[in-house]
């Protein structure tokens, strides 16, 4: 176990960012969920396993923190696309999601957590509830709504029903995006996200 300074008294916030960092970086590491145990967490942090229940019930709760802020990382690339990329509705949408994919790619791991993967939290009387589970990811797909409609304002789109074309995209992001991590020496064409964007999304070309 690595050696690791006491954080100051009141500074218990910086110690569950350290283990949730931890867990992470097991993750990313690991390949997989198993590699997020306590004893691994804790070793990686730096601190002895009983502290971690200070901070978290247990590993089920470490993974659900993990899940959270993948996703708030998620949705702010996704914003951060829609900003950069600059005016233009139809063009802010594909930035969107191109960078849900790149961000697929970037984070294989996480993002196979992030919507399942060997993580089956029980939901009944254990460390993580239906409602933890329920709101996840809702960020991510109001930024893709917004851009749909913003779409549908400007002409850019015939959808009439936004929420409904945004969850249709979704899927087919999530498949061009689990299909890129399990078929990696396949020639993906260069733009395979704004061919699959376009029909689901509406847009008019």
């Amino acid at each position: 176990m690595t050696t690791r300074t006491p954080n100051p008294r009141g500074h218990g916030g910086r110690l569950r960012a350290e283990i949730l960092a931890a867990a992470t970086a097991l993750l990313d590491a690991g390949g997989d969920e198993r590699a997020v145990t306590l004893r691994a967490v804790a070793r990686r942090a730096g601190v002895a396993t009983p502290s971690i229940y200070h901070h978290f019930r247990g590993p089920q709760a470490i993974m659900l923190a993990l899940v959270r802020e993948a996703f708030a990382e998620l949705t702010a690339r996704l914003r951060a696309a829609a900003d950069e990329t600059g005016p233009g509705p139809r063009r802010q949408l594909l930035a969107i999601c191109q960078a849900y994919v790149t961000f697929a790619h970037d984070h294989p791991e996480r993002y196979r957590t992030m919507f399942g993967g060997l993580w089956n939290p029980v939901v009944t009387g254990g460390e993580v509830t239906a409602e933890d589970l329920s709101g996840l990811g809702a960020d991510a797909m109001a930024v893709v709504v917004d851009g749909l409609t913003a779409c549908v304002a400007t002409g850019d789109c015939t959808s009439t029903d936004p929420a409904a074309d945004a969850i249709a995209l979704w899927l087919g992001l999530h498949g061009l995006a689990h299909q890129r991590a399990t078929a990696r020496i396949f020639p993906w064409p260069a733009d395979l996200t704004r061919r699959l964007v376009v029909p689901l999304a509406h847009l008019v070309d």
